[in-house]
């Protein structure tokens, strides 16, 4: 695997390394030492998600979890493509506010790495489109938190060079009513 830090500390990109023949590939999805090495602590991965959106064009997020409930992620697109967001939310951070994103797919097999303390979000590039992560703590209904997906002042590319259409844009009704992130107030 090949762990590449993005322009926001803590925050990776993961290229695992495929070998392929003509049965087709097989590559290391998970890899516990060789991912602790590269993130520089322990982790402990207790819960696995996997997502399914029928639409391109689907947004999902920004989502967090409060403390003591936060949720760092190891992101991967299983089927169709998506783009992966990550935004810093931890209000003492130097990169508070900004955001990096990672082009997901099927084909390419890349992760993304979002530690606690992130906001997380995906859009679509495909129809019927699966995503799959793995969290370091367990979802808790009372610690779920949003933050608007189109929020101007974060200022977020969700695909438009791949093709995603914001003004098509398919969300769940807690997303369409989530805060602004400048009305927002971080629990990190």
């Amino acid at each position: 695997m090949k762990f590449t830090q993005t322009d926001i500390k803590d925050v990776l990109h993961i290229t695992p390394t495929r070998f392929g023949d003509a049965r087709g590939w097989f590559m290391e999805s998970w890899r516990h030492n060789a991912f602790e090495s590269a993130v520089g602590r322990e982790v402990r991965f207790v819960q696995d998600n996997h997502s399914y959106s029928e639409q391109v064009h689907t947004v999902r997020g920004l989502h967090y979890q409060s403390p003591p409930f936060a949720q760092g992620k190891l992101v991967r697109c299983t089927r169709g493509a998506v783009i992966d967001v990550a935004v810093d939310f931890r209000k003492d951070s130097s990169s508070f506010g900004q955001w990096v994103s990672a082009y997901l797919s099927a084909e390419n097999g890349e992760m993304l790495w979002v530690p606690e303390g992130f906001l997380h979000g995906f859009s679509t590039l495909e129809n019927a489109t699966e995503v799959q992560y793995k969290c370091t703590n367990y979802y808790n209904g009372d610690a779920d938190g949003n933050v608007a997906w189109d929020d101007g002042a974060v200022g977020i590319d969700w695909g438009l060079s791949h093709g995603f259409d914001p003004a098509k844009a398919v969300l769940s009704a807690k997303d369409q009513a989530a805060p602004t992130f400048t009305s927002a107030q971080s629990p990190f």
